[in-house]
């Protein structure tokens, strides 16, 4: 199994759960009953991930894994999420010292020579 390096994009599903964005493979909502079979056949199958925390499963991501994440966060929502560069949420590099970053945005261009 690869492993997320420094760097890659993940969607972030909410409570800490994140997940490749290269993975996903749809996002759909779960009220249908085609989405029902396929959340149940997961399970069945070994390959459900359940990211809700227990609370009310408002979006299914599937993966080219053939994995069913189910996720408390509304599919309109990750959607944007996956679409916006601006909320990209990656992979932090362990070593990139954020004291560093911080000195790096605040250093005034004027004064370099």
């Amino acid at each position: 199994m690869k492993r997320v390096g420094a760097g890659h994009p993940v969607l972030n599903l909410g409570f800490g759960n994140v997940v490749p964005k290269a993975r996903v493979v749809a996002l759909v909502s779960p009220a249908s009953a085609p989405m029902k079979r396929l959340k149940d056949g997961a399970r069945a199958a070994g390959k459900l991930i359940d990211a809700t925390q227990g609370r009310r499963t408002r979006c299914i991501v599937v993966t080219d894994s053939d994995h069913v994440i189910l996720s408390a966060i509304q599919a309109e929502t990750l959607a944007a999420r996956f679409a916006s560069a601006a909320l990209d949420f990656t992979a932090a590099d362990p070593e990139e010292d954020p004291q560093d970053a911080a000195e790096d945005a605040s250093a005034d261009p004027a004064e370099d020579p």
